[in-house]
This record gives C-alpha cells, sequence and structure tokens, in this order.
C-alpha cells in the first residue's frame, strides 16, 4: 500500500478505543471484525466496508488424534485442553465459548497467549490445541496441522470503519488499498484450497 502512495501509521487497540479514536479525529480509519456468535454492532455514525472473511482453523499437534482428520467435528475435542488468548474475552475466545456451547461443552483453557508462533509451540508441545484466524497463521511448523472445524464455517468478517462524516482523501485511498489488497488475498487462498 505504501508503494501505492497511501501512508500508514498503525495503532492497536479494542474496539471501544478505536471508536473513541475515530470520534476525536485521532483516527481517520479502524480495522474492525465481528465472529458468529459476536456481532460488531456500530451505531450510525459510523460506515463500515467488509473486506474480507477470515475462516478460524483448528491447530493440532501432528500426533493429536484427530490430526488425521479432513475436518474435525467439535464435539471429538470435547476433553482437549486449548490454548486461548491472554484475555478470556478475546473475540476468538468467545467464538469459541459460542461454539463450544452449541455443542454442549466449554473448552477449557490450560494456556493463555496473544503470541500465535507461542500459541504453534504450545500446540506442537502437546499442551493444548487452538483455534486460530487464517491471517495469524502465516508459514506453520512442520509439527503441526491446520484442519477445518467440520461443519458450518466459523469465520471472522473483517473491515474497516470510518466515522459517515469523514471525507478525508487519505481515509478513501485506504479503504480502497485495503478492498484490492483484501481481494488479492482472498484470490490466494482460493488457489490454494
Amino acid at each position: 500500500m505504501h508503494r501505492q502512495g497511501v501512508h500508514i501509521s498503525l495503532s492497536e487497540g479494542e474496539l471501544p478505543v478505536l471508536l473513541r479514536g475515530l470520534r476525536a479525529g485521532e483516527l481517520q480509519a479502524a480495522l474492525v471484525f465481528s465472529q458468529p456468535g459476536d456481532r460488531l454492532d456500530l451505531d450510525e455514525d459510523f460506515e463500515v466496508h467488509r473486506l474480507l472473511s477470515d475462516p478460524l482453523l483448528l491447530v493440532l499437534s501432528e500426533d493429536h488424534p484427530c490430526a488425521s482428520l479432513d475436518e474435525v467435528p467439535l464435539g471429538e475435542l470435547r476433553e482437549s485442553a486449548w490454548v486461548g488468548a491472554a484475555d478470556p474475552h478475546d473475540p476468538c475466545d468467545r467464538v469459541l465459548a459460542w461454539a463450544c456451547g452449541r455443542e454442549g461443552f466449554e473448552p477449557l483453557h490450560v494456556m493463555r497467549t496473544d503470541d500465535y508462533a507461542v500459541v504453534q509451540g504450545l500446540v506442537a508441545a502437546g499442551a493444548g490445541v487452538a483455534l486460530v484466524p487464517r491471517l495469524a497463521l502465516g508459514p506453520h511448523r512442520p509439527d503441526l496441522v491446520v484442519r477445518p472445524l467440520a461443519g458450518p464455517v466459523l469465520a471472522r468478517e473483517i473491515s474497516v470503519a470510518v466515522l459517515r462524516s469523514t471525507s478525508a482523501r487519505a481515509a478513501q485511498e485506504l479503504i480502497a488499498a485495503l478492498l484490492e489488497q483484501a481481494a488479492l488475498v482472498a484470490e490466494r487462498w482460493a488457489a490454494t484450497d
């Protein structure tokens, strides 16, 4: 995006912080996401442009009993330990709890971290299994397997939010560039699936 003349300064934060930043004029745009059972609910002050559907994938050690399955039924993981996010209110953990609740059980979190490389290391060491967004996986370790869950796809919908009153050219250029990059990611995924 920088090569296209779009200059970006990034700030990370939870949704309420980002929305305050947009309202205060400290931010021109915010990347936001929603997931099944965890709807994105912004008021009419905001305009939301959908970018990409990012599936949540199951990460297992290569010797896990479900590693040989093409798709893993969530119910098969009823007794598994889970590696979750550092914050138990993390959206991925909330969607996991929602999905497990639909299967009649509660996931047992034994480790928590926000570092996806550490998640992969813990899973490879046999500490548990993890549900990770596809975008966060990157190249995974050879001692891990990544599988989709059977049934309806669990995915986070990634969008960019701006105030409806935002007329800044830079924000509109950023939205256009993000839409273009999201389309490229979706094309790459389609080519590898």
